[in-house]
């Protein structure tokens, strides 16, 4: 009979099999080969505390092979999480806890989304680094009261993925010692043997890059990774523990092969592996025994946390404002006197909205001291840098702007992590235009409604020199696509000031889409914009003639085309959009109100494709944008050429009344 712990491993690989065969679907193998490894963890290294998931100096546990989430299921209903067998045997059905890959906020104990690979290699990175950045600020001597690690496990789908080379660069460089990486080095793959696309040397690339490399000989011995999990406390740099394993380990007509990765073993083949692992015939069956153990990991995460508690209680005492302060930054929200403070709304200067975003940042530093974050090597040109912030570093914790280096992709998703972690509000920054290589970080953030500030410069053809390649054309309507993302696209200091607002109330990820280049201010304008559409210049009629809708800088040439038609005698109104999701949220009366179905003509002017616009404009309106790629030619040159004229949209307009 196996001991405690091989019986306790045994369990988690033959529930994860049961699953996915009850379910017809799934992803036994992974599982099955990782248990040793999960229980290594669970059992026996994470400081956790299952009665309370939450607890902020909890240890965190990424899955980026989120593809294996029979094995966190098996793990969050054995150690106590409030999973139910119940909840076991659902899944992948329909309102389940237990969905095909892990979902945040859906099953408590799972600290992010995973599924995609290497997104949650970069979001580890990101939990380790909100981890010195909040220790740097709250710890004082004999209070360390963030102190907790990071660890996640990958395979080699995640190793191949180039975002999780992105952020174990960056981590590497930062020295986030904190962070451990378990590798499920199993060799296979969906066509095969991974030899047939991946023949690199994993641990070498980790070592270039600056982590420790500790190799586990077997990675079916648990003890071994426990030895490891161990070891890598004491190193300066972030750990990548190398754990050989063998996929769908204990079924032996499918062990080793690619078709134990993603589909079911068969009844009789779960089966064969119950029994050859000492485990009943009967389907989702633990043994009390197993629970008992689980149980026992689980009380000691419990006084670890009773012991934080007390720590915690001592604090306050001797740090009352510190503490204070923490209860503010981990509530997540902003007090009601920055929200209001009337200085954020104040501009006078014609400006590029990248500038007034860049104000708006160094505005909302001062007062908000957990506002961090950075750009992808282009805070001179997107205005991202926190004046007198600090650069964070290898040396330097306590700095508010992050340096993610030209790693798009990476920096979203570590800023998911942060955001997950909890205690700060974080942006990061780059051209819109390179928003496509962050676009599924986006997506994930969207899924699980973070509040991840995305700065995205250089929104149109006014980049003009640069050319098609750095010219945005599809991305607003792509961004606009997505689920749960705010695109914000502001006219003037006002609106940027209404979108900054948004994104740090609101509760969802937010597109800040900013120009190069300088735009007027509007009396007008104002906190209307934060309903994402709003009259920014009415008509003189009860009803108007024509509607004018633009986002961004084409405000401005809609602003003027009004001038130009109320000399030919039609009366127009000028609806600013910078916000078309917010403005779908609002009211009906409130939508009929800004634009009434009874004006049919109406002309939307945006530098970017059409498409977004025509549930606006109807089938009796004209959308002004661009549906082909830009060119490289002065921004003046590019608007008048491709149609960004008041003019134009006068033109436009005269066309939709008949006239």
């Amino acid at each position: 009979m196996p001991d405690i712990h091989e019986q306790t491993i045994n369990t988690i690989r033959i529930l994860a099999a049961d699953m996915v065969q009850k379910a017809k679907s799934g992803h036994p193998g992974a599982p099955m080969g990782m248990a040793p490894l999960a229980y290594a963890l669970y059992g026996c290294t994470l400081k956790m505390n299952p009665a309370d998931p939450d607890w902020a100096d909890r240890d965190r546990f990424v899955l980026s092979s989120g593809h294996a989430s029979p094995l966190i299921y098996s793990l969050l209903h054995l150690f106590g999480f409030g999973l139910t067998m119940d909840d076991i045997k659902q899944f992948r059905q329909w309102g389940s806890k237990t969905p095909g890959h892990p979902e945040h906020g859906l099953t408590k104990g799972v600290e992010t989304t995973t599924g995609p690979l290497g997104q949650g290699v970069a979001n580890a990175v990101g939990f380790a680094i909100a981890e010195t950045m909040l220790a740097a600020h709250f710890n004082r001597e004999g209070f360390p009261v963030v102190d907790h690690r990071t660890y996640a496990v990958c395979g080699d789908g995640c190793m191949m993925e180039g975002i999780s080379s992105e952020a174990a660069s960056l981590a590497g460089t930062l020295k986030l010692n904190k962070l451990t990486l378990l590798y499920d080095d199993n060799g296979i793959s969906i066509e095969g043997n991974t030899d047939i696309a991946f023949r690199e040397n994993v641990p070498a690339r980790f070592a270039a890059y600056g982590w420790n490399v500790i190799q586990v000989q077997d990675g079916n011995d648990w003890t071994q990774v426990k030895k490891a999990l161990d070891e890598a406390k004491g190193s300066d740099r972030p750990t990548l523990i190398v754990c050989p394993t063998t996929i769908g380990f204990g079924c032996d007509a499918k062990a080793g092969t690619s078709s134990a990765h993603g589909e079911p073993l068969g009844e009789e083949n779960v089966l064969a592996a119950a029994r050859k692992l000492g485990l009943p015939d009967e389907p989702f069956t633990v043994s009390e025994a197993v629970y008992e153990n689980c149980r026992q990991a689980g009380l000691r995460g419990a006084e670890k946390e009773e012991g934080w508690k007390a720590m915690f209680a001592e604090y306050r005492k001797a740090y009352p404002e510190l503490a204070e302060e923490w209860d503010q930054w981990f509530s997540g929200e902003i007090s009601d006197d920055i929200a209001l403070n009337d200085g954020l709304w104040k501009w006078d200067a014609k400006m590029a909205t990248r500038a007034t975003s860049g104000e708006m940042i160094n505005r909302l530093a001062a007062l908000l001291p957990n506002l961090v974050g950075g750009s992808a090597d282009l805070a001179p040109s997107n205005k991202t840098y926190i004046k007198n912030g600090g650069d964070y570093s290898a040396e330097n914790r306590s700095g508010r702007n992050l340096h993610f280096g030209v790693r798009e992709h990476a920096m979203a998703a570590i800023c998911n992590g942060i955001a997950l972690h909890g205690g700060l509000h974080v942006f990061c920054g780059t051209f819109f235009v390179f928003s496509d290589y962050m676009k599924h970080a986006m997506r994930l953030s969207a899924i699980m409604k973070l509040p991840v500030a995305y700065v995205l410069t250089h929104d149109s053809i006014g980049v003009g020199e640069d050319g098609m390649t750095h010219e945005p054309i599809e991305q607003l309507a792509g961004l606009r696509a997505t689920p749960d993302l705010l695109v914000f696209r502001p006219a003037d200091g006002k609106e940027t000031t209404a979108g900054w607002l948004t994104a740090l109330t609101y509760g969802l990820p937010t597109a800040l889409v900013l120009t190069r280049q300088n735009l007027p201010q509007y009396e007008t304008s104002g906190a209307d914009a934060m309903k994402g559409g709003y009259i920014l210049a009415d008509s003189k009629k009860e009803v108007p003639d024509v509607i004018l809708m633009a986002s961004g800088s084409e405000v401005e040439q809609m602003m003027q085309a009004r001038d130009l038609l109320a000399e030919k005698g039609v009366d127009a109104r000028v609806v600013s959009m910078p916000c078309m999701e917010l403005f779908e949220k609002q009211s009906p009366e409130y939508k009929e109100q800004v634009l009434p179905a009874a004006v049919r003509a109406r002309v939307s002017m945006e530098a970017g494709c059409t498409m977004p616009w025509d549930k606006y404009v109807g089938l009796d309106g004209e959308a002004i944008g661009i549906d082909h790629f830009g060119a490289s030619a002065p921004a003046a040159t590019l608007f008048r050429e491709f149609g960004f004229t008041s003019e134009n949209a006068c033109a436009a307009a005269l066309r939709v009344l008949g006239k």
